[in-house]
């Protein structure tokens, strides 16, 4: 028995999930496709309006030992929740269509079976849409095939971030090769550092500690790190098919202590070492200076008992960000926190 061809409207963020988890594998982009979205084996992007194919690559930076993303320092910002992007030339659509032919169509309507796709776009036949204005869109012929360009279609990361059910709504439309469609939610050199942003791995903050091992009480920790510990980090986003790609740059600028106990005095008072000129955070400790106010650091007033106290070193990144077009600015400051433990005797012995 033939099997139907249903066109789903994704009406709402539930019913896009269900219809995502739910699927079989390849049901979404044909054989070997990750049925979330992604690339099959041929490159070709998946049917999931769920996968971006922006390209993220670090272009300089550490690369080794323990990394993470940082956290907006403006809990208000937030990437765009959703744009428009290439999918498929004439030729992949035309293989998708009548050889799979299950998969999304627009970021809320949802195509299963080959018959609604090449009636469409072999067969020149409307479509009927929900959210689409217009309600009807025009069928293609023979799926544009002779053509120079792409098929575009809206992209949401996160389908739960977006509550305008108009946004990125269109159905799958045609653009000419070497042009951005003129739309309010068509990408930009920006769109691609917003994207690009939690993206950015940086290096796990472990600082130098003198005493090392076991602070005491009243007497100073001094804390440091080295020169070239910490270097700009730099990731460069592409969109394949437009031309677009920005450049993403986070920059240490300040590290914050936080002790992890109130009876604790930190070096500067605020907790926060700044960046000196050579790279480097705080003084290296030096013979005789046990005694001293190190220029960061910290002085614990209470011994632990059997727990050490969990000290955190949290550094902020500034980061900026410069585009094909030549445009650029400023995103929202990010920082990355680790913690290690701090054990603190009564004993007051100098350690030189």
């Amino acid at each position: 028995m033939k099997a139907p061809h249903r066109a789903i409207p994704l009406i709402t963020t539930s019913l896009v999930v269900t219809l995502l988890s739910s699927s079989p594998a390849g049901a979404f982009g044909g054989p070997g496709s990750d049925v979330r979205g992604g690339t099959n084996d041929s490159g070709e992007l998946s049917a999931s309006a769920s996968q971006s194919r922006i390209k993220v690559t670090q272009t300089s930076g550490p690369t080794g030992g323990k990394q993470g993303t940082v956290a907006s320092t403006d809990v208000n910002w937030k990437p765009p929740p959703c744009w428009y992007e290439p999918v498929f030339t004439p030729e992949q659509l035309k293989n998708f269509s009548e050889n799979d032919g299950s998969g999304d169509v627009g970021l809320r309507d949802g195509w299963y079976g080959s018959e609604l796709w090449t009636d469409h776009f072999r067969d020149e036949k409307d479509a009927n849409t929900i959210f689409t204005k217009p309600a009807t869109v025009k069928g293609y012929k023979n799926y544009n095939l002779g053509k120079k360009g792409y098929f575009w279609r809206g992209v949401a990361p996160d389908v739960t971030e977006i509550d305008d059910t108009s946004l990125c709504s269109r159905l799958m439309f045609w653009q000419d090769a070497g042009q951005i469609p003129d739309d309010p939610n068509a990408p930009t050199a920006e769109t691609l550092a917003d994207y690009a942003y939690d993206k950015v791995k940086v290096p796990e903050t472990e600082v130098e500690l003198k005493p090392a091992a076991r602070s005491t009480v009243n007497l100073p920790t001094w804390v440091w790190l080295d020169k070239g510990t910490f270097q700009d980090v730099k990731v460069r986003a592409e969109l394949p098919g437009t031309g677009l790609w920005a450049e993403t740059t986070a920059k240490p600028v300040a590290l914050h202590l936080n002790p992890g106990t109130k009876d604790a005095e930190v070096f500067p008072a605020s907790g926060d070492c700044e960046i000196n000129d050579d790279g480097s955070i705080g003084t290296p400790y030096t013979k005789g200076a046990a005694d001293k106010i190190p220029p960061c650091g910290i002085r614990y007033l209470r011994a632990t008992d059997g727990a050490p106290y969990q000290l955190s070193a949290s550094v902020t990144w500034q980061i900026t960000w410069e585009g094909s077009d030549g445009s650029g600015g400023d995103l929202p400051d990010g920082t990355f926190e680790t913690t290690q433990d701090m054990n603190v005797q009564e004993i007051q012995s100098i350690n030189r």
